[in-house]
């Protein structure tokens, strides 16, 4: 059997199934991590879970496959990984429903008060207050969608069901039927909502400045479920306390699981503990996607899902 490195947490279905196929070394388990690598080092050859950057890399000498579990690989230093001619694979596609759901959900939550009238109702304000306030609503909006990969795609399918106008921003125009826009400023300021799930990584860093945010308006909704890096986060703090930006409905945060207070006390917040692909069918299928690319590799050379 091959033996493969557990860095960091993997869900149990997962560890079950790569244990069918592999050597486990349980890292993730060991007080000593430095002590642990020195003893198996040489054993070692691939990695899953956790973090991975270059230093851990160069601890293995012998290490040839990096499997992530996640779409997102920004917890693996790729580049490092290409120079040592090591494969980094990731779970593109098991993800695509669960997050575009879940986007769909924080919109309409947000757009109708769901949250806040749920809080009225369960602490018996209603019938006390006769109505609730009116809201707004996802028919007849125009959406901005920042990445129009597989998880943006499946988001607007889900908005073009709503009656919803899509726009997106990317690198390049897709030549598709939704409105491109090659200036994220421009796009923010067309629209009334705007969905970021573009990957995060220095490429995006803050690409959702405190212009882009301005732009977006008082009117405007801001929906982040793909890295709170993205955002400048104290900008938007500032612009939704301000009124400066009519709402925020967020899955992602700058240094989650910590967020500052003040955004947990805003009113016109929904916010969600980085839930996206948080079903169990999705995370089954996570797992065993990232077993399959481990398989796949030894068997044949090849990943089935690698890194580019």
């Amino acid at each position: 059997m091959k033996n493969i490195l557990i860095a960091g947490h993997l869900p149990q279905d997962c560890l079950n199934l790569m244990g069918q196929h592999f050597s486990l070394y349980r890292m993730d388990h060991a007080d000593n991590k430095e002590q642990f690598l020195a003893e198996h080092a040489h054993e070692i050859e691939g990695v899953s879970g956790g973090a991975i950057d270059a230093a851990l890399m160069d601890k293995l000498p012998n290490l040839k496959i990096i499997a992530n579990f996640g779409v997102g690989y920004d917890n693996i230093d790729v580049e490092a990984a290409k120079a040592r001619n090591i494969v980094v694979t990731n779970t593109p596609n098991r993800l695509n429903a669960a997050v575009a759901e879940l986007t769909l959900g924080l919109m309409i939550a947000l757009a109708r008060r769901i949250p806040k009238n749920h809080e009225m109702v369960r602490n018996g304000h209603w019938p006390s207050v006769k109505r609730a306030p009116l809201t707004g609503q996802l028919a007849g909006a125009k959406l901005g969608i920042l990445g129009l990969g597989r998880i943006g795609k499946a988001v607007a399918k889900r908005a073009e069901a709503c009656d919803m106008e899509i726009s997106y921003f990317g690198r390049t125009d897709q030549q598709n039927d939704y409105l491109y826009f090659d200036d994220l400023t421009a796009m923010a300021r067309h629209v009334d909502w705007l969905v970021i799930i573009a990957p995060g990584g220095e490429g995006t860093d803050k690409l959702v400045s405190a212009e882009v945010i301005e732009a977006l308006g008082p009117d405007g909704h801001l929906v982040n479920v793909a890295r709170g890096s993205i955002v400048d986060e104290p900008a938007m703090i500032a612009a939704l306390e301000q009124g400066k930006l009519g709402g925020a409905a967020l899955d992602v945060f700058e240094n989650e699981p910590h967020m500052p207070d003040t955004l947990r006390n805003l009113p016109n917040v929904v916010l969600s503990p980085h839930a996206g692909s948080a079903t169990r069918v999705t995370r089954q299928q996570m797992g065993a996607q990232v077993v399959d690319n481990l398989v796949a590799f030894f068997d044949t050379g090849k990943a089935l899902d690698p890194v580019t």
